[in-house]
């Protein structure tokens, strides 16, 4: 079975084009779209622009973007972190264990007792002759229960007086229930997204995601789309991004399989 790389190579060379030709057009940098047909995925770039790319890449060779993207998922690139198992067997141990995981500490559980088998009593056998235990005083048990109910008065007694004289003759506090700490909500994965630039006419196109204060931020594409030519850009982080065009009305996009119009004309931009 050939490879992400050597599928991509053999449409290029079939098709007659040369690196620098496929890179001006996917305006994609040339050393990266050799790094793909060497199979080297690691371009130092976040993952949603290797994936992002990448299909960009095969869609210009008329090849199966999901496609490459699954065989480029089944090499262990991009996948999600597994869940943690629930830290309700912890049971009590889970607020410690927790806190000592956030730190990176190394946390030693001990292992749970064995249970304990109850012994039993060797079966006496009968008409066998069984030793008389030494017997405890009843009288000597109710004195020393008598006592232990004044010693517990007592104590109860100097307690209250303490809690009057601390507290200026208040009544005792009311114990509160220690809070319950939440459990961390797992984050669900995040979903790819991409937008693709449709030129009606020739258009110069800049897409650039926006900041939490509604500035500029890092761009994503710039380039020159001609007649007829698509480009499929990566739509980055949970933000809306800038789009902007020389000529808004030769520009339409098409998100989630819907083409929708700039929203603009001549040189301009629009929040998407």
């Amino acid at each position: 079975m050939q490879s992400i790389g050597e599928r991509l190579e053999e449409a290029r060379k079939k098709k007659g084009i040369s690196l620098r030709e496929a890179a001006e057009a996917t305006k994609i940098r040339g050393d990266y779209l050799q790094q793909f047909e060497n199979n080297r995925f690691d371009i130092n770039l976040t993952e949603i622009y290797v994936r992002g790319f990448l299909r960009s890449y095969a869609n210009y060779l008329k090849l199966p973007g999901d496609k490459i993207l699954n065989d480029y998922a089944s090499l262990g690139r991009g996948e999600v972190r597994p869940r943690q198992p629930s830290r309700e067997v912890y049971g009590r141990m889970d607020v410690s264990i927790a806190s000592a995981e956030e730190r990176g500490e190394t946390v030693v559980t001990e292992e749970a007792p064995p249970p304990q088998v109850p012994h039993r009593q060797p079966a006496i056998s009968r008409g066998a002759s069984v030793a008389p235990g030494p017997a405890i005083d009843p009288a000597l048990l109710f004195k020393f229960g008598k006592w232990a109910a004044y010693g517990i008065i007592v104590l109860l007694f100097i307690w209250g007086v303490k809690a009057i004289v601390s507290g200026g003759g208040s009544a005792p506090a009311a114990t509160h229930n220690p809070p319950v700490t939440a459990k961390p909500a797992v984050a669900a994965p995040a979903v790819e997204r991409t937008i693709t630039l449709v030129a009606l006419d020739t258009v110069r196109v800049t897409v650039v995601a926006r900041n939490e204060d509604d500035t500029e931020g890092e761009e994503i594409f710039r380039g020159t789309l001609a007649r007829g030519q698509t480009q499929v850009v990566p739509w980055p982080g949970p933000n809306s991004i800038f789009i902007k065009a020389n000529a808004g009305e030769n520009l339409q996009i098409e998100y989630k399989g819907k083409r929708y119009g700039s929203q603009f004309t001549g040189n301009n931009r629009a929040k998407m």
